[in-house]
């Protein structure tokens, strides 16, 4: 018992751990970096794709003319925050013998470039401006910029995302910004530059760095791959630059994946597509000729591969994008330019360029740029996506206009297009002016005559002469029913003349004396409504009374048996008969007289509809509706309004 009460208290587990051979600190392996933060550049010269930034700056620097401040503005990954720390190692660098000034090739070994490159120099203050948004912080750094540098040639601030800014932040910073100390500099870095208040960027030196194109991208990975000693294929290159969309940083994140992928073998384009979850391209490609061929079932069958396999529905439609743009592209270019782009693929697009046309291109773009924006507020992308299709697939054959029309005319002969019909009541068919929708499609209008509006006249005031240029104008005085509906028309009583229009049915007309019968839910005050608007505008007295006889029809009841019989008149025609077999199941929307029609039976003669006044009716909120135009939608739509694809394809 002595014994085992004079042994250290210690467990196995401790022993062990104690008896384990200890790693030194030397002897640990070195922290990984990773790429983006080893390969970011340190110097001008290292800088890929803003040749225009470096020559400027080399220029200011060469002449002395530095601006005491910098905006900086571009997309994310492209080198802003970079940027501006090369500034200012620029700004500060001293040289190897301490003697140097600005330069725009900072040595690198001076006390000044290696303390800011490694983010511990006293005179080089980066803020974020996402988390110091308010004046207060402002303030602090106002305040700071009237004591000088403590051992750099230049105080510099660095404020990344300066949009973040609040307006009192920005407001007080005016001041100082535009006449800063000798030795102070503000160096600016936003992905939002439409944030920033014009008062600030009129008081820097604006650059805006762009987007790094595939080619040099594909150049800038090949080599860093190569530094890293990674194979990786040219494929999977072009996917790594097409991923990055311009960012070289997004591009080194992506790599810094894949190599962890491959662990130690060669990044192959399979797993990098599988990575990325990017659709294989010749897949879309077969899945493009589906659409353009027409055949629903192998395109729905070939979006559902893709989408067991990983690929996201959106970004299928995005490649099918691509594929389009590609497509038409070629039809206007002789060699596709972009290295980043597969010879295979451009072979097959160039094939799809000569047999589409550019309306079917147009036309499949905007109906996956709408069907892209469809799939992201749907609840399930994955249907979208083949609706989407669905939608392409049923307008993929339909013909350009005009073989559309030559149809036409070949079915109905030369004399439907501009013969009259010789069924129907003598050739009284409306006649109007045919025109071809743009944009491809089937769809014909009929191209809409100008039309005047009617002059208003005020209502002149009883018991005093209406005077104009000196001369007393005579008062009108309707001498029929028609002349009475015209002038309610002409001076625009919209409310007073949908009334007269669904609800007077006429019995007698005198002047000075009108009988009517009412039809439905006629308005108790119709009657006085009618009589005061009569009395004004004639000056004289009128008596309006309601008749218990049955009286004519109205206006819209004989506007509806007119649109009848035109209805039937414009089916017995050759060409709209044409028109109709060639697309099963449509059937005409709406008929829009261009021409006026003398020969048509009408109304009778007493009552006719009064045409003038649609023009009338279309003016003000309260206007009657045009009483001569049919609204039923149908697939096959005659219309004079603008022309909408989308419309087209829905139907």
């Amino acid at each position: 018992m002595r014994q085992l009460d004079d042994m250290p208290n210690q467990s196995p587990d401790a022993s062990a751990v104690a008896s384990a051979p200890q790693v030194s600190a030397a002897s640990r392996p070195p922290e990984y970096r990773v790429l983006a933060r080893k390969y970011r550049p340190s110097s001008f010269a290292e800088l890929i794709g803003h040749d225009t930034l470096v020559r400027t700056l080399s220029n200011a620097f060469a002449s002395g003319r530095i601006a005491h401040a910098f905006m900086l503005t571009g997309v994310r990954g492209v080198g802003k925050t970079t940027t501006a720390r090369i500034i200012a190692r620029a700004l500060n660098c001293t040289g190897p013998d301490g003697q140097g000034g600005p330069t725009m090739n900072p040595c690198g070994q001076c006390d000044a470039c290696r303390s800011i490159a490694e983010d511990r120099h006293p005179d080089v203050l980066e803020l974020d401006a996402a988390s110091r948004t308010g004046i207060d912080d402002m303030r602090e750094v106002i305040d700071n910029v009237r004591y000088r540098p403590v051992s750099a040639r230049y105080k510099v601030y660095i404020i990344d995302e300066v949009h973040m800014l609040s307006k009192a932040a920005f407001n007080a910073l005016l001041k100082t910004l535009e006449e800063p100390p000798p030795d102070v500099k503000f160096i600016f870095a936003t992905t939002e530059i439409n944030k920033v208040p014009i008062t600030v960027l009129s008081r820097c030196q604006r650059y805006t760095l762009p987007r790094i194109d595939a080619e040099t991208l594909v150049a800038h990975y090949a080599s860093i791959a190569a530094k890293e000693q990674v194979e990786i294929e040219p494929g999977a290159l072009a996917l790594l630059a097409r991923a990055a969309d311009g960012s070289v940083r997004d591009g080194l994140s992506i790599l810094d994946q894949a190599i962890a992928l491959s662990f130690g073998q060669a990044i192959t384009e399979t797993q990098m597509r599988d990575m990325l979850g990017v659709a294989d391209r010749g897949l879309v490609l077969d899945l493009f000729e589906s659409l353009m061929a027409g055949n629903a079932a192998s395109a729905l069958g070939q979006l559902e591969t893709l989408y067991n396999g990983g690929t996201d529905p959106a970004l299928v439609v995005q490649e099918l994008l691509d594929i389009t743009h590609l497509v038409t592209r070629l039809k206007f270019e002789r060699d596709e330019k972009d290295s980043a782009v597969d010879g295979a693929l451009v072979a097959r697009a160039r094939v799809f360029a000569q047999r589409l046309g550019v309306a079917a291109l147009t036309r499949t773009w905007q109906m996956l740029l709408k069907g892209l924006a469809e799939m992201q507020a749907a609840p399930n992308p994955f249907k979208a996506a083949e609706m989407v299709l669905i939608r392409l697939v049923h307008v993929a054959d339909l013909p350009p206009p005009g073989e559309l029309v030559k149809a036409i005319q070949a079915r109905g002969g030369a004399a439907a297009m501009g013969a009259p019909s010789p069924g129907g009541n003598g050739g009284g068919a409306p006649r109007a002016r045919l025109e071809a929708l743009p944009g491809g499609g089937g769809a014909l209008r009929a191209a809409p005559l100008p039309v005047t509006p009617l002059p208003v006249t005020p209502l002149p005031v009883p018991g005093e002469p209406v005077v104009a240029a000196g001369a007393q104008i005579d008062l009108p005085n309707p001498a029929s029913f028609v002349e009475m509906v015209e002038l309610v028309a002409k001076h625009r009583e919209g409310i007073l003349y949908t009334m007269i229009a669904n609800f007077v049915r006429l019995v007698r007309f005198e002047q000075g004396k009108i009988d009517f019968a009412v039809e439905g839910d006629a308005p108790r005050d119709l009657s006085q409504r009618l009589g005061n608007f009569l009395n004004t505008a004639t000056g004289r007295r009128w008596v309006i009374s309601i008749s218990r006889e049955a009286g004519q029809p109205t206006l819209r009841q004989q506007a509806d048996a007119r649109a009848r019989r035109r209805r039937a008149v414009a089916e017995a025609d050759p060409l709209v008969s044409a028109a109709l077999a060639m697309f099963p199941g449509s059937r005409i929307s709406k008929i829009v007289e261009l021409l006026p029609d003398t020969e048509d039976e009408g109304p009778p003669a007493e009552m006719p509809i009064p045409e003038p006044e649609a023009a009338a009716m279309d003016a003000g909120d309260d206007m009657a509706p045009n009483l001569y135009e049919e609204d039923d939608p149908g697939p096959f739509v005659s219309r004079s309004d603008p022309y909408d694809p989308d419309e087209e394809a829905d139907d």
